[in-house]
């Protein structure tokens, strides 16, 4: 038995040896000159899994996701896709497909036959590919659109339309490079829940790109965080947020005040480097807790961003959430004690002892 993201249980033994991951990466480097891009990766990404790669620019999640996809061919390691070693096969050869940030749509042809581009490809007949590709349309709000030119739709329209083409071939995998990085806010927290919905519907295995902290950590199952072309940490979206190893990803996703050794001793009492997010923090203007001036007080709507320089000498960001009726919680200069719970302290690695 295995356990599928969705939280389905489903056999997938044969005799006693379990069905292998939807990807696995072995050892996978690339280099380009003097630059290790992806430097020794392992990883394996299970069957119907929603699973982020997330990296500033230049971490190597893109050419991992190019190198999956077998538009890039690895310096040294394998790509598995379901067991079987596509190392060296070309991109046409895989059963995997790429969504891009761009849509590459064909812009001389209409939203029914751009959809149905991959099924003619496969030398389906026009009646049926119309028909499976009316239904991928359908998936994605948008039927009716069928003899539309891309020229005549939205951003999020042709979004849409780049995820039926590449859904309506059922990939086993597909492969999803910063696809909502180009379109705006409200948009892209709408597809983001669209995105996720079509995921669950279909059942594959999704592989999403992208430098969004909070993307990330809407739609995932799973986060790879990136960073100077190794995975720094591996987790779910609730692992990776409450309980970051190192400094890069307390700091990358999301934020956090960080303390060095000297200042976890003045500020916390206790060793080593230490994290606190600033939802932990609260804020008082008299009892027990560290003092401090307020040094700014940046409004937010739902809250505010308060930054505090303490006594102890270093500044910290505390979010606060605007209730009914307040203005402003504090003003700037104002004195302050802050407050946190020893519980919601985050002991960070130092980045010599990280894989």
């Amino acid at each position: 038995m295995i356990q599928r993201p969705d939280g389905r249980t489903e056999l997938s033994v044969t005799g006693t040896d379990v069905a292998p991951p939807a990807i696995r990466l072995t050892g996978l480097t690339r280099v380009f000159g003097d630059v290790r891009a992806v430097d020794g990766v392992d990883l394996d990404i299970a069957d119907g899994e929603f699973f982020s790669m997330l990296g500033p620019s230049g971490s190597g999640k893109t050419t991992v996701l190019r190198m999956i996809a077998g538009f890039e061919q690895p310096t040294s390691g394998t790509v598995e896709l379901h067991g079987r070693d596509v190392t060296a096969q070309a991109p046409f050869q895989r059963d995997v497909n790429t969504v891009f940030q761009d849509y590459a749509l064909f812009p001389h042809m209409n939203v029914l036959d751009n959809v149905a581009y991959g099924l003619r490809v496969r030398g389906m007949g026009r009646r049926e590919r119309h028909g499976r590709a009316r239904e991928a349309l359908a998936r994605v709000r948008l039927e009716g659109y069928d003899e539309r030119r891309p020229s005549q739709l939205s951003g999020g329209q042709r979004q849409r339309v780049a995820l039926a083409r590449a859904t309506v071939v059922q990939p086993k995998v597909l492969l999803l490079d910063e696809p909502l990085g180009a379109l705006d806010l409200k948009l892209r927290e709408e597809l983001q829940v669209e995105l996720k919905a079509l995921q669950r519907d279909l059942g594959i295995t999704f592989i999403f790109v992208t430098h969004d902290q909070e993307e990330a950590l809407t739609l995932s199952d799973r986060i790879a965080v990136f960073n100077h072309g190794r995975i720094e940490q591996l987790g779910t979206p609730t692992e990776i947020y409450e309980s970051p190893r190192s400094t890069f990803v307390a700091t990358f996703v999301g934020t956090s005040n960080v303390f060095d050794a000297k200042l976890s001793q003045a500020v916390l009492g206790r060793g080593g480097v230490n994290a606190l997010r600033p939802e932990k923090l609260a804020l008082t203007g008299t009892g027990p807790g560290v003092p401090g001036t307020v040094a700014e007080v940046i409004y937010l709507g739902a809250g505010s961003r308060v930054l505090v320089d303490l006594d102890a000498g270093t500044r910290v960001t505390v979010l606060e959430q605007n209730s009914a009726g307040r203005a402003a919680i504090v003003q700037r200069g104002e004195r302050v004690r802050i407050r946190w719970s020893d519980a919601d302290v985050v002991a960070l690695t130092p980045a010599a002892a990280l894989p």
